[in-house]
């Protein structure tokens, strides 16, 4: 009896070999399927952005320089309807100095350096704002460069 069951399992144990790999094959379709999509439970949280004020070294020689970092949202080039439909969702920033009609968009993620600014008070806001432009936060950021000397007119 024992010597029938070591004979049946020298031969099973071939073929069980042979056909596990037929069993766990899968076709091209099954492996390359789309994945099945999975409704959100919750909405994304809203993007925002974060503004520091302006380092005070620099800003005491005229120069300002803003850090800043978005949340929720990547800064990139692109812009347009097929741009909304991006996951994680993206966007750009519009920056305006001292309430000016005109200003200028950012998709680096760098700080903000600007310089040439007369002495005295300035305005600077910064929206956020998805690749329609349309707002999804706004910061605005006071401050004041000082009098330059005659020393450092020369810079």
């Amino acid at each position: 009896m024992i010597i029938r069951l070591l004979a049946l399992a020298a031969v099973a144990t071939p073929l069980v070999a042979l056909w596990a790999p037929l069993a766990m094959a899968q076709s091209t379709t099954e492996v390359l399927a789309p994945a099945s999509a999975v409704a959100p439970t919750a909405p994304p949280p809203a993007a925002r952005i974060v503004v520091d004020r302006p380092l005070a070294e620099p800003l005491s020689r005229g120069v300002v320089f803003i850090n800043y970092r978005t949340e929720h949202l990547l800064l990139v080039p692109l812009f347009g309807s097929k741009a909304l439909e991006v996951s994680p969702p993206i966007g750009h920033l519009h920056v305006a100095l001292d309430g000016a009609s005109w200003g200028w968009g950012n998709t680096s993620g760098e700080p903000l350096i600007i310089f040439g600014l007369t002495a005295g008070p300035h305005k600077l806001e910064i929206t956020l704002v998805n690749p329609n432009h349309q707002p999804l936060g706004r910061s605005v950021v006071e401050f004041v460069i000082p009098p330059r000397d005659a020393a450092a007119k020369g810079h």
